[in-house]
């Protein structure tokens, strides 16, 4: 699991998180086996936000965004907020790079993956915590991670 280490900034443009050539400003954790290859950095099978603990990163304490396109039935397939909203479309890209846009703000989570809206949902129950680029198996190439705040994070 790839953890952000922290950023802030007082403009409202997007910070770049990660480039997809290292894994500067990144903790990794869990004994993950993360590195840049090939224009990506390899993780697999989902993206966590408002991770409440961050030496506890799991689907319990945080919202947990899927990547994992040969799940059976919708419920944890790509797009989905485990546990919380099945993908509204079942989108198969698998080996092909995509666009994933997550939208938390205040109790709203917005998830599109190419344009397409995956899962749209109000819940509190995370309400504030760092990302993380999640480890299962396989794996998974990201690049251009980026972040833009909604409001001055100061």
């Amino acid at each position: 699991m790839l953890l952000l280490a922290g950023h802030g900034t007082a403009a409202l443009a997007q910070i770049a998180l990660l480039s997809g050539t290292d894994l500067d400003g990144w903790v990794t954790s869990r004994n993950a086996n993360r590195h840049a290859s090939e224009g990506g950095v390899e993780a697999n099978s989902g993206i966590f936000i408002r991770c409440a603990d961050s030496g506890a990163i799991s689907p319990n304490s945080c919202y947990e965004v899927n990547i994992f396109d040969r799940r059976e039935g919708l419920t944890y397939r790509t797009g989905a907020i485990t546990d919380f909203a099945a993908p509204a479309a079942q989108i198969n890209r698998g080996g092909q790079w995509n666009t994933y846009e997550i939208r938390a703000e205040s109790t709203r989570l917005l998830v599109t993956l190419n344009g397409t809206v995956t899962a749209d949902l109000e819940d509190s129950t995370h309400s504030e915590g760092p990302l993380t680029l999640q480890y299962f198996a396989g794996a998974v190439k990201f690049r251009n991670v980026q972040l833009t705040p909604l409001f001055d994070i100061g």
